[in-house]
């Protein structure tokens, strides 16, 4: 029941909070990166999730929604790079010409990740707010679909989890109730043992009271009948002598 409870009032306190949180997050703004040891134009979200939820959730969304393959996980895990690419790439979304795309996931706290994207034509020709607004703004747009479609991720694994969790408590009360129920009636019949042990031990203390007193009179006969035997064998020997 305790537990019960507290699974209510912590998802109140979530509710409560979620307003204030995601008026921080899914929002995307035009920030910058250091890349190639120079600021670049970049537009950043952050987003609900670890740095390897949102990476793994970005790398299958633009390959789905864009058909971009971004490359920088390495083989197996190795050679895994910060920074995923996909040189040359057509992007007609943002541009009609082939562009290098670059994003970034990094962690501004243990629940949240940031995202940060960028492009170019080239290795000296960074999209820019300012020189190439349409692509520039392109971006911005990629990044806020993005963010949206994790927010609907993210609620859904949540909904997933209070489900599983939910699911997981009334089989813990199932159980608990069991165990309840089954305690009860082994006290039940622990009691009806107790009880039945206890007119047994009452009715052995009475017999033993019996037998006592009978073990008294059975011995004062025996030492009767010994006095009687001895006289009658003391008559019998005084016939032998005569």
């Amino acid at each position: 029941m305790k537990f019960f409870f507290a699974t209510i009032l912590l998802a109140g306190v979530v509710g409560l909070a979620a307003p204030r949180a995601s008026a921080q997050l899914y929002e995307a703004r035009t920030s910058s990166v250091n890349f190639e040891k120079k600021e670049r134009a970049a537009v950043k979200v952050q987003v609900e999730g670890t740095a390897a939820w949102t990476r793994d959730f970005w790398q299958s969304w633009i390959k789905d929604t864009y058909n971009i393959r971004l490359k920088g996980d390495g083989v197996f895990g190795v050679g895994k790079k910060d920074v995923l690419m996909a040189k040359q790439t057509p992007a007609s979304s943002v541009s009609g010409k082939l562009i290098d795309f670059y994003s970034m996931i990094t962690s501004p706290s243990d629940t949240t990740s940031e995202l940060s994207i960028f492009a170019g034509f080239g290795p000296d020709t960074f999209l820019d707010p300012d020189k190439t607004s349409t692509e520039f703004a392109a971006l911005r747009s990629m990044a806020q679909s993005f963010a949206t479609a994790a927010r609907q991720k993210a609620y859904k694994e949540q909904i997933a989890e209070a489900e599983k969790q939910l699911k997981e408590s009334e089989k813990e009360k199932e159980r608990l109730q069991k165990e309840i129920t089954t305690l009860e009636a082994n006290t039940t019949s622990n009691l009806a043992r107790i009880e039945a042990l206890k007119q047994t031990n009452a009715s052995n203390a009475l017999k033993a009271r019996e037998d006592s007193v009978k073990l008294v009179t059975t011995g004062q006969q025996m030492e009767l009948r010994k006095i009687q035997l001895q006289k009658r064998r003391d008559r019998l020997s005084a016939l032998d002598r005569k």
